[in-house]
């Protein structure tokens, strides 16, 4: 009898290590732009670590790091500026040593898709033709923190600032042009290409600054090895190839 429950027992502690293996979790915050990139990316980092599940959570850089600051127990987190991750940085949230670039993009101005014109220059969104421009909040959205500079370099913020309408993200940006709910708005490159029958790019703007993404593992990150290995992932030839498709430059 006792060895028939011993045998019962590692039997059930035999079946229970492949579950246990397969519990495991990683969960990447990222920056709204990346959505369809990193959906498309997960499977593949996935399939090269069996047993890892990859959470994906999408939003505004800034929105982000709040909740990781708040405790969010996040492995990962890909900013789309240096701004939001040198704050992260600044709160021990991530370490220099850990942090990398892995993507690149542009800031363009889109309009609807059936806009009877188009601005062939930034100070062209002063005119009273543009009355509601979709700006993601300078704020908590690096796009917005992007536009507002570029603007200021122009001389043309004061006379657009009143215009806006401000997006939580920039998929929120894309969102009011694609419906027409407003007469332009500034979004990424790569969010642009998302809708060619409902958008159209304007203008592609000099940015002030080099529009880089960041990502580090969180410092106090619940899967810290398997962490490390997605921020070494994205830089891979195979993960920067995808990004590519999605329009996203080389760091």
């Amino acid at each position: 009898m006792r060895v028939t429950l011993h045998r019962a027992l590692a039997l059930l502690l035999a079946s229970a290590l492949p579950v246990a293996t397969l519990a495991a979790e990683l969960t990447v915050s990222a920056a709204a732009s990346l959505t369809n990139a990193l959906r498309e990316l997960a499977p593949l980092f996935e399939a090269e670590n069996p047993g890892t599940r990859v959470q994906l959570n999408f939003g505004a850089s800034g929105a982000l790091l709040q909740q990781i600051a708040k405790g969010a127990p996040v492995d990962v987190f890909a900013s789309a500026d240096q701004q939001t991750m040198d704050e992260a940085q600044k709160q021990g949230l991530v370490q220099a040593a850990q942090r990398r670039n892995f993507a690149s993009n542009a800031l363009v101005v889109i309009v609807p898709a059936t806009a009877a014109k188009s601005p062939r220059a930034v100070a062209d969104l002063a005119d009273a033709g543009y009355a509601r421009i979709a700006i993601g909040l300078p704020a908590s959205v690096p796009v917005g923190r992007y536009t507002k500079s570029v603007l200021e370099a122009a001389n043309q913020w004061g006379a657009i600032e009143p215009k806006m309408i401000g997006a939580n993200n920039v998929r929120q940006a894309l969102d009011y042009v694609a419906r027409a709910e407003v007469d332009a708005g500034f979004v990424y490159a790569t969010d642009a290409a998302l809708m060619p029958d409902k958008v159209r790019i304007a203008l592609t703007l000099p940015a002030t600054r080099p529009i880089l993404y960041p990502v580090a593992p969180l410092a106090a990150a619940p899967n810290a090895a398997m962490a490390q290995r997605f921020v070494e992932f994205l830089t891979s030839p195979a993960a920067q190839a995808l990004l590519a498709r999605y329009g996203f430059g080389r760091p």
